[in-house]
């Protein structure tokens, strides 16, 4: 099983239904967006129920094989997977591409959590003494935090519609889906003058281009960092992925992962 929702995922996904497949495999979306690009494989979409409801699922289906390909900062779906395959005794690999690394020329500002952003655009004087125009890419359902710091403009990028209660007064909301590139995030950032960056560690290619905007525009950065990862197997890329799978697969006498 894939438990998906990211780039990575997908790609795994479609490795595991070319032309040489290496197992059976089904994938698991937790239904956070509406209408997500699906591979032609079976799909689950839905929660579990917790680690049990998850743990039922494993036994259920005979599940051979786990890969954890959610995002980065989906910490308690990884935190579930990891309690119910060590209960279940079902092989776990975390597939999780790598964090972004600031240069020199970057104007970063590291914090542990949402809420720590928050609160230094809340307080901290060199952004406190006036209104910022801040660029927020944090996802939908991570913006209320920032309600603690109304008095900025925001500029806040997501694939579905927020909750207008949990989005600060003075905010314009930009519905979009990435890639984006380099061109138009400048155009955007340098439009909307946006002062600072509010984004996470979420690494890949997808949404790069606005650190390199923000580089090329000298504006700080409020870098939320990822949260502690599970004690698992890990790998970077899905050539790595698929090369655990094989090793799965041929010492299993199941077929379905």
């Amino acid at each position: 099983m894939v438990l998906g929702g990211t780039t990575e995922a997908s790609t795994l996904c479609r490795r595991l239904t070319g032309t040489d497949p290496v197992c059976h495999a089904v994938l698991s979306l937790a239904g956070a967006t509406s209408q997500p690009h699906l591979p032609d494989m079976a799909t689950r979409v839905g929660g579990f129920g917790g680690v049990e409801g998850l743990l039922h699922w494993l036994h259920q289906n005979n599940i051979a094989a786990v890969v954890d390909a959610t995002h980065p900062f989906a910490a308690q779906m990884s935190l579930h997977a990891a309690v119910a395959c060590a209960r279940a005794g079902v092989p776990l690999l975390r597939l999780e591409r790598p964090g972004w690394m600031a240069t020199p020329q970057d104007q970063w500002q590291m914090v542990p959590s949402i809420a720590d952003a928050a609160r230094i655009l809340a307080h901290a004087s060199k952004w406190n003494s006036k209104p910022q125009s801040v660029f927020l890419t944090t996802g939908r359902k991570e913006t209320r935090p920032f309600l603690a710091a109304p008095q900025h403009h925001y500029l806040f990028r997501s694939i579905e519609q927020p909750d207008p209660a949990d989005l600060p007064p003075d905010t314009r909301v930009i519905l979009a889906r990435g890639p984006f590139d380099l061109n138009s995030e400048l155009d955007l950032m340098q439009e909307q003058k946006v002062t600072v960056l509010v984004t996470k560690n979420s690494g890949g290619t997808a949404t790069h281009a606005k650190l390199e905007a923000a580089r090329i525009m000298g504006i700080p950065v409020i870098m939320i960092a990822r949260p502690t990862p599970q004690n698992t197997p890990h790998a970077p890329n899905v050539t790595q992925a698929v090369a655990w799978l094989r090793g799965q697969c041929a010492s299993s006498t199941l077929r379905a992962v």
